[in-house]
């Protein structure tokens, strides 16, 4: 496994899954709903939840903006089609422009600010939460370690949800168990779309992850060094990584603490959680 040798990528999918169903019966609900975004995030953790809870029970809701592209839309309709799962589109444009309008006081007109991004992914969590609320549904998050560890998610919008299922996978270890969700399934489950498009969070125009991170073929080996090997900042750059990229993602990781703290529940694969044990599962 890509950062792990030590486990099995087909563990990980047969642990997770074990874990989503054990969750689901312990609080004696069957139905489960999930953000589809038409990123890789969203794709895995729909997959999953069908393998543990079968596609009638898993329902996924698009929420577009005047920022996502077509191709958003139309990934995270083939691939619920492909997973047989049902799902909803509420387009979010005129509820932000609705909000907007009534918060202008706290916006300076023609200067973009990141709390209009923010408050994007708070429409979508409402509207999420707010499913699950009316038809008795646990919400799915799909926040990846290496977006958790870098405070690259919005508390109370994208960062909400009842349960977080690959928050103990780094997102290089997301595409790889994509993959493996294709090779298990015979077929093409996660679009070839999804897998091979640059992330992005589309809360801006033409936003790419990589405007806000480092690389994830960069962010996660350091992020692994520091975190599963508890390696010192110092022992990283002694060992050939670049001193500024370190640097700056032991900032970043700093600044994401107090977001770590509000998160739901964690689904765990390795033995170096992200959250304290109390919020592991």
């Amino acid at each position: 496994m890509i950062l792990d040798p030590t486990r099995e990528i087909s563990d990980v999918h047969d642990l997770l899954v074990w874990k989503i169903r054990d969750y689901f019966a312990g609080a004696g609900l069957k139905k489960a709903v999930l953000g589809l975004s038409g990123g890789i995030d969203s794709a895995i953790v729909a997959a999953l939840a069908v393998d543990a809870l079968g596609a009638e029970n898993v329902h996924g809701i698009l929420m577009p903006s005047e920022y996502s592209s077509l191709s958003s839309v139309t990934d995270s309709v083939e691939l619920a089609n492909n997973l047989g799962m049902s799902y909803d589109i509420v387009p979010i444009e005129k509820i932000y422009k609705r909000a907007m309008i009534e918060m202008f006081k706290f916006f300076e007109l023609g200067k973009w600010s990141v709390a209009q991004e923010n408050l994007q992914a708070r429409i979508r969590g409402t509207i999420l939460m707010t499913w699950a609320n009316r038809f008795n549904a646990l919400l799915l998050n799909t926040s990846n370690k290496s977006e958790l560890f870098t405070g690259y998610g919005t508390l109370y919008g994208d960062l909400c949800g009842a349960l977080m299922v690959i928050a103990d996978l780094y997102k290089l270890q997301v595409y790889e168990l994509s993959h493996y969700e294709n090779k298990l399934h015979g077929k093409e489950v996660i679009p070839e779309s999804i897998l091979t498009k640059a992330p992005s969070a589309e809360l801006r125009p033409n936003q790419k992850d990589t405007d806000s991170l480092p690389p994830y073929e960069q962010l996660d080996p350091v992020l692994h060094a520091l975190c599963e090997e508890e390696k010192e900042p110092e022992a990283v750059i002694a060992a050939g990584t670049d001193k500024a990229l370190v640097e700056r993602i032991v900032r970043l990781k700093k600044g994401a603490a107090f977001k770590v703290l509000q998160i739901p529940p964690v689904l765990t694969v390795g033995d170096h959680p992200i959250v304290p044990p109390f919020k592991q599962i």
